[in-house]
């Protein structure tokens, strides 16, 4: 029993990484013009340094976004793919 409920919480963690994430890119993208991003601006977005760390080396990890001296933008791929709607409903 103890270890389905590790298993549970760990999904929750995972899920809200992946909407923190998905959110970011997104915000990222809806502002197209105003990028690049400082990593404090993202720490201000996701109300903490360590999430914004986390979340943009996950996307850098994924290819979604480069990062450079502390300033990250999307990659060419994933604003071609939000503007042809890739991944959306």
């Amino acid at each position: 029993m103890q270890n389905h409920r590790i298993d549970d919480e760990q999904d929750e963690d995972r899920l809200s990484e992946e909407t923190r994430d998905s959110g970011l890119l997104d915000r990222m993208l809806l502002d197209s013009p105003s990028y690049p991003w400082s990593l404090g601006e993202i720490a201000r977005e996701l109300q903490s340094v360590y999430r914004a760390e986390d979340s943009i080396n996950r996307l850098v990890a994924a290819g979604l976004v480069h990062s450079s001296d502390g300033f990250v933008w999307p990659t060419r791929a994933a604003r071609r793919a939000s503007e042809i709607g890739v991944g959306a409903i």
